[in-house]
C-alpha cells in the first residue's frame, strides 16, 4: 500500500540552577555546530528513560517519544492560532509501511530497512515481544494499552519476519488511536533480554538507564537531576531525517536562571516558565512565544474519598466554594489558562470534556456546607503537589490554603518531589492534592476511564467508585464503537453531571501549553503528551 493509501485507510481513526557561562559549542566560532544543536532546559527532568517502567515521570515521556518509534503516529493538521496540532482522527506510518484495518484485527507491515540504535534489525518478533511487555509490566503502561482494549499478549501475532497482526479483543474506537501513544513503543529485544535477570524479565532496569529503540535520537548521556543529552539517528526511517544533530535537556530549577538564559540567548528553548514570565516576554522581539489549551487537560483539587473528612460529599462541596479561582487565575497563570469553574446556574451540560462546574468561590456557603457536614470549626489535613512543577503548584496551592483557612480548614503543604510524585500520587494515600491531567486520547470517555472509572484505574486517585459512574464509562465506549450516537451524548452528560454532583475532584482550569523560543527556531508541534517533538525542530 502506497502512503497516499495508507492515509486514506486510516483517516477517520546550564548545570541545574546556575547561570554558568556557556560552553564552547555556543561559541560564535562554531556556529555552523550551533544551528546543529539545541539547548533546552526546564524545571525538571525524567527520572527513568523507559515508559514501560515504575514512576516514570511526564518529563521521562518527552525521551521516549523521541528515542522509541511506534507503529504509526498522528498526521498534523493547523491548531488554535495557526500552530501545528496533532490531528486526533489522522494516522500516518512510523516502524509499519503498511497498515490494514479488518474488521477484528489490524495487520502491520514493517518497512524492512528499519534498525535499532545499535543497527540491529526491527522484525516483527521485537514488535509483539514490546506489546507483550507494555501488557505485562502492570501500572500506567498496562492500563493505557488496556484502554484501548490491548490486554492480552495473545493478541499480538508474528505473522512472518516483517509483519505483525493485532487481533481486537471488541470493537472499540481507541483501538487505533492506542497504537499511536507513548506506551506502545517497539524495544531492541535481543538487546533488552541479554540485560534481563530472573526478578526482572522484561528488563526495566536496563531501560531505566539507557534507551533501546530505533527512533530518531538516542541518549548519550544522562545525569538524573542535571542534563540529558541525546543525539541524532541518522540511519532512523520512521520520517524525514530531523535537521537537529544533538540535544542538550539541561535542569535549570530556578525560573529566573530560565528566563535569563533565554533572553541571553544561550538556551533556545524553554516551556515551564512562570505564567508571569511568558506574558512580560510577548514583548520580547528576540523571542517567539507559543501559548496552545492542552487536549482533553484538567488542571483540579483532588479528594480521597477514602479518607475522612473527604469521605463527605458536603466537605467536598465546602472545598469546591472555598477555592479562590480567579486569585488563581489571576495571581498565578496571568489568564494563560481557560476558566473550569462558574458556569451559569441554567447552562446545560454538554457532550464534551472539559467543561467547567457550576461552582464558584462562595465562602459564605462553604462555611454553612462544612457545619452541615459535621465541621464546624473545621479540620486539619495536608495539601500535597508534585514540585517538579512548582512555578505554578507552589503558589496555586498557597492560595487554597490561604482560602480554607477562612472556613476552618487549616492545611500543610506538602512539597513532594518530582522525581517521586507520580509513584506517591498512585499510592492514593494523600487525602487533598492538585495534580494536571490530560488524556492522551482526545475523547471524554478516555479522560474518564482514566480518572473516574472505579475498577483500579491508575489516576483515579480520588479512590472514588460509583457503580453507575462505571456503567456510564462503559456505556459511552460501547455506543461510540457501534456508531450510537443518541445513547453516546446521553452516557456522556450522564458521567460528567456525576462527577460534579459527587465532586471527588475539582476542575480549577484548563491548562496551557507555553513555550518559548528563540526566532531563529521554528517547527514546534503541539502533540497529545504536551512534550517536545525534536524531530520537526529546525534552528536556523
Amino acid at each position: 500500500m502506497k502512503r497516499r493509501d495508507f492515509l486514506k485507510s486510516v483517516s477517520g481513526l546550564a548545570a541545574a540552577g546556575a547561570l554558568t557561562p556557556a560552553p564552547a559549542i555556543w561559541s560564535a566560532a562554531k556556529a555552523d555546530a550551533r544551528s546543529e544543536t539545541l539547548l533546552i532546559v526546564s524545571e525538571s527532568g525524567p527520572n527513568n528513560l523507559d515508559i514501560h517502567g515504575v514512576g516514570t515521570n511526564v518529563p521521562g515521556y518527552e525521551v521516549s517519544w523521541n528515542c522509541y518509534d511506534r507503529l504509526i503516529s498522528h498526521e498534523m493538521k493547523s491548531g488554535p492560532g495557526g500552530v501545528p496540532y496533532y490531528d486526533r482522527d489522522k494516522f500516518k506510518p512510523e516502524l509499519a509501511e503498511d497498515m490494514n484495518v479488518g474488521d477484528m484485527s489490524v495487520t502491520f507491515k514493517l518497512k524492512k530497512n528499519a534498525k535499532f540504535h545499535d543497527g540491529a534489525p526491527v522484525t516483527a518478533k521485537d514488535v509483539k515481544w514490546s506489546l507483550d511487555r507494555a501488557v505485562s509490566v502492570g501500572g500506567f503502561p498496562t492500563f493505557q494499552m488496556g484502554a484501548g482494549s490491548l490486554t492480552k499478549t495473545e493478541q499480538f501475532v508474528v505473522v512472518d519476519d516483517n509483519t505483525v497482526r493485532i487481533d481486537f479483543a471488541k470493537k472499540d474506537r481507541l483501538t487505533i488511536p492506542d497504537l499511536a501513544v507513548i506506551v506502545p513503543c517497539v524495544v531492541n529485544s535481543e538487546l533488552v533480554k541479554k540485560n534481563a535477570t530472573e526478578k526482572d524479565p522484561w528488563g526495566l532496569e536496563y531501560t531505566k538507564q539507557q534507551t533501546a529503540g530505533s527512533g530518531a535520537y538516542k541518549v548519550v548521556k544522562w545525569t538524573a537531576g542535571t542534563e540529558v543529552v541525546m543525539e541524532r539517528n541518522d540511519a532512523w526511517v520512521g520520517g524525514p531525517l530531523p535537521k537537529v544533530k544533538r540535544v542538550v535537556w539541561r535542569m535549570v530549577p530556578q525560573a529566573g536562571n530560565r528566563r535569563a538564559l533565554l533572553e541571553r540567548g544561550d538556551a533556545d528553548i524553554s516551556y515551564d516558565l512562570p505564567n508571569k514570565d511568558f506574558v512580560e516576554l510577548k514583548d520580547n522581539v528576540k523571542l517567539n512565544i507559543v501559548s496552545v489549551p492542552y487536549s482533553n487537560g484538567v488542571q483540579y483539587i483532588g479528594m480521597n474519598v477514602k479518607i475522612a473528612p473527604f469521605d463527605n460529599v458536603k466537605v467536598r462541596e465546602a472545598v469546591a466554594c472555598a477555592i479562590p479561582y480567579q486569585k488563581i487565575m489571576d495571581a498565578v497563570l496571568f489568564g494563560l489558562a481557560k476558566p473550569m469553574f462558574g458556569a451559569a446556574a441554567d447552562k446545560a451540560t454538554e457532550v464534551a470534556w472539559p467543561q467547567p462546574t457550576k461552582y464558584f468561590t462562595d465562602i459564605a456557603r462553604a462555611k454553612a456546607l462544612l457545619a452541615e457536614a459535621g465541621y464546624p470549626n473545621g479540620f486539619e489535613t495536608t495539601l500535597s503537589f508534585d514540585l517538579g512543577f512548582a512555578g505554578v503548584n507552589e503558589p496555586l496551592c498557597v492560595l487554597v490554603q490561604e482560602s480554607l483557612a477562612q472556613i476552618g480548614i487549616k492545611t500543610t503543604i506538602n512539597k513532594i518531589p518530582g522525581a517521586n510524585w507520580r509513584t506517591e500520587l498512585n499510592k492514593k494515600v494523600l487525602p487533598l492534592y492538585t495534580n494536571v491531567f490530560s488524556g492522551w486520547l482526545d475523547y471524554p470517555e478516555y479522560f474518564f476511564i482514566w480518572c473516574y472509572d472505579g475498577k483500579n484505574s491508575i489516576f483515579n486517585t480520588m479512590s472514588y467508585q460509583s457503580k453507575a459512574m462505571d456503567e456510564f464509562i462503559a456505556g459511552a465506549v460501547d455506543a461510540a464503537a457501534v456508531g450510537n450516537t443518541a445513547k453516546y451524548d446521553a452516557d456522556v452528560k450522564g458521567f460528567v453531571d456525576l462527577a460534579f454532583k459527587d465532586i471527588p475532584r475539582i476542575p480549577l482550569y484548563q491548562p496551557y501549553v507555553n513555550v518559548a523560543m528563540q526566532k531563529n527556531v521554528s517547527g514546534y508541534q503541539y502533540w497529545f503528551h504536551r512534550r517536545l517533538d525534536y524531530r520537526a525542530l529546525v534552528k536556523a
